[in-house]
């Protein structure tokens, strides 16, 4: 390999968690976009019961 083909390649390599953090940030916005928030919520309420974090 030469020194561009491996720079190209290790480019590449970073790219995919930036690529994968942004598809899931998406998918979040997305989905909560179109949750009642009454859902979410309860959703959150639940979940900070579940790990012991104190809400009240």
């Amino acid at each position: 390999m030469t020194t561009a083909t491996t720079a190209k390649s290790t480019t590449g390599l970073k790219l995919v968690p930036v690529a994968a953090a942004a598809l899931i940030g998406l998918a979040v916005i997305a989905v909560t976009g179109h949750v009642q928030a009454t859902t979410l919520h309860d959703a959150a309420h639940d979940v900070r019961h579940a790990v012991g974090f104190p809400c009240h």
